[in-house]
C-alpha cells in the first residue's frame, strides 16, 4: 500500500471542547504515539483524511508532517466516527518505522461463486496478519468458487501477499457454504415466525395495560407538561 503525504497543525486545546473546536475548523483531532515517546496531539484536515481512507482503507499509512518540523509515518490505531454523520471524530494514530513489522486486522474479500442453491456466512471479515508497515495489504482474498455445501474455508485457506504472515488461528473460520432453503422448509417455519409475532404483540398490549395512570407505557412518548401562563 503506497504512504499518503498529508499536513497536520500541533494542538494545544483538549478534551470535548476543544475536540469541537478543532472538527468545526474542518480537522480531525488526532494523537500520534508509540516507540516510547510521549504522545503527541495534532488536527488533520478532515477532506484529505477521510479521502485516504475511502481509497487506502482503515490500515492507509500515512507520512505525516506537523507544522512544527515533525516528519514521522504512521497507521491508523482507532477511528471514531459519528454514526449518523459519517463523520471523523477522533483518530488515534501508531508511529511506525520503514522495514518494521507490524500486526493488523486486514479485511477479507471472498471471491468466486458458490454452487447453485447455497448460502454463504461470511463468519470473519478481517484476519490478523503481520507484515512490514509499509506493505500492509488493503485486502486479502478467499475463493469460495465451486463451493458446495459443508464446505468451509478457514484462515489458512486465505490467500497471502509475499512477505504478509497469519497471525491469527489458522483454523479460524472465515466463511461457511450451506445449503439454501427449500420453499417447503420455509414455509413449515411459517407458523412459528407468526406465532413469535403474536406473543409479542401480546406481551406490548399487555404493557401498556398495566402502566400506571400519568405513566406512558414503554414505546410510547411521555405526555407534555403543562405549564401555567
Amino acid at each position: 500500500m503506497s504512504e499518503v503525504k498529508i499536513s497536520a497543525e500541533p494542538r494545544t486545546e483538549f478534551g470535548k471542547g476543544g475536540a469541537r473546536r478543532t472538527r468545526r475548523a474542518g480537522k480531525v483531532p488526532a494523537v500520534l504515539y508509540g516507540h516510547g515517546e510521549k504522545p503527541k496531539h495534532i488536527a488533520l484536515p478532515a477532506r484529505e483524511f477521510a479521502a485516504a481512507i475511502r481509497k487506502g482503507g482503515a490500515n492507509q499509512l500515512f507520512a505525516i508532517e506537523v507544522s512544527d518540523g515533525t516528519q514521522v509515518l504512521a497507521l491508523p490505531k482507532a477511528i471514531q466516527r459519528d454514526p449518523i454523520k459519517d463523520t471523523f471524530e477522533h483518530v488515534d494514530l501508531l508511529l511506525v518505522r520503514r522495514g518494521e513489522k507490524v500486526t493488523v486486522e486486514v479485511p477479507v474479500e471472498l471471491t468466486g461463486e458458490a454452487a447453485k442453491d447455497t448460502l454463504i456466512v461470511h463468519d470473519h471479515d478481517t484476519l490478523s496478519v503481520t507484515a512490514d508497515a509499509t506493505k500492509v495489504p488493503d485486502h486479502l482474498e478467499a475463493s469460495i468458487d465451486g463451493a458446495v455445501p459443508g464446505v468451509q474455508v478457514t484462515a489458512a485457506d486465505v490467500q497471502l501477499p509475499a512477505g504478509v504472515e497469519l497471525a491469527a488461528d489458522p483454523e479460524l473460520p472465515v466463511a461457511t457454504v450451506t445449503a439454501a432453503p427449500t420453499a417447503e422448509q420455509l414455509e413449515a417455519t411459517l407458523p412459528e415466525v407468526e406465532e413469535a409475532a403474536e406473543e409479542a404483540e401480546a406481551e406490548v398490549g399487555e404493557e401498556t395495560a398495566e402502566a400506571p395512570e400519568g405513566v406512558p407505557a414503554e414505546g410510547e412518548p411521555a405526555a407534555e407538561e403543562k405549564t401555567e401562563a
